[in-house]
């Protein structure tokens, strides 16, 4: 499995944790184990890989390194996961937030179009699949996803296209839902992105609660974290992204674009610094080694010795979609 996945901005990670011996370190999103066992290269430092896909916790387990501890999981219950290990409070703490090459690479997850196999998209294989969602959501839920979680222009036209198309037949399939899109979008140009990529990611993104994850990851890491403890968040999309960058402006004690014409208000003392200027992007070298990491971003900062801030939806910015109606 560590052969069809390659960590990217790797040394960068590693060189905003900063492992050194004697230290816990996180790694929130275990995945094929990179960033843990280039962690792990440091003598006498520990981590604690967390993972909700069965596989990678068995690929994880079967590593069989030392100092390496495997639990399954979602990152946003790494507090609990952490003191149940051991591993609290952190030193380190890394997410490398969004589907992995892996699951990208196995037709039989259905996460990608560019491969047939069962419409699923599930990272734990538990709960509802994507093919539920566009079986049984209603236009509208399904406009919303789209149009929130895949920034997809033709949102509801897509969306008018899939409940049509259900009635004749159950989308069981990846190349189904492909045949939705195209219907409405065309097949597109070879020198672009596919017409599905955003609809895709979007389904994804909904089916896992990604966004949702991030948002209680990110302040599950600032009240795990030790002072001086760093984190490091590796993102792959703008709306990732964001959330990552309001929230760490927040914690640093800036506002994400802040306004002239509204009042500053007085903040709580900083939880974080900067460890970088802006956000890392990777090299040429490493574009030219993995593609994958074109649109792979960093965002690094340590932690004060101030309390962990008041979790506060105003931080993360998450785009909403209700989804009450599909919960009944």
């Amino acid at each position: 499995m560590s052969e069809r996945h390659i960590p990217v901005l790797l040394d960068e990670v590693i060189a905003a944790l900063a492992p050194q011996a004697g230290e816990r370190m996180i790694d929130g999103t275990f995945g094929a184990g990179g960033y843990s066992r280039a962690i792990l290269a440091t003598a006498g430092v520990h981590v604690l890989g967390i993972d909700r896909d069965p596989s990678a916790i068995a690929a994880g387990e079967a590593l069989g390194l030392a100092h390496l501890t495997i639990r399954s999981g979602v990152y946003s219950d790494m507090e609990a996961l952490a003191d149940a290990a051991g591993f609290a409070p952190a030193n380190g703490i890394v997410l490398d937030i969004g589907v992995s090459s892996m699951q990208i690479d196995d037709a039989a997850r259905g996460f990608s179009f560019q491969k047939d196999g069962p419409l699923d998209m599930r990272m734990s294989s538990d709960g509802p699949s994507a093919a539920d969602v566009v079986n049984r959501g209603s236009e509208g839920l399904i406009a919303d996803i789209l149009f929130h979680y895949g920034e997809e222009r033709r949102a509801r036209a897509i969306a008018k296209a899939i409940v049509a198309q259900r009635k004749d037949k159950k989308f069981e399939q990846t190349s189904d839902l492909v045949a939705a899109v195209v219907s409405v979008l065309g097949r597109g140009r070879p020198d672009q992105i596919h017409p599905a990529t955003r609809t895709f990611q979007a389904l994804r993104i909904f089916v896992n609660d990604e966004l949702g994850e991030l948002a209680r990851g990110l302040a599950a890491a600032e009240r795990l974290l030790a002072p001086e403890g760093r984190l490091a968040v590796v993102t792959f999309h703008s709306l990732e992204d964001r959330i990552v960058k309001r929230f760490l402006a927040a914690r640093c004690g800036r506002q994400a674009g802040p306004s002239r014409h509204m009042p500053q208000l007085p903040s709580a003392t900083p939880s974080f610094s900067q460890l970088e200027k802006g956000v890392v992007s990777a090299s040429d070298e490493e574009l030219a080694r993995n593609p994958r990491a074109r649109s792979a971003k960093l965002r690094a900062a340590r932690r004060t010795h101030a309390p962990a801030h008041k979790a506060d939806a105003l931080d993360f910015n998450v785009p909403a979609v209700s989804s009450e109606e599909w919960s009944r």
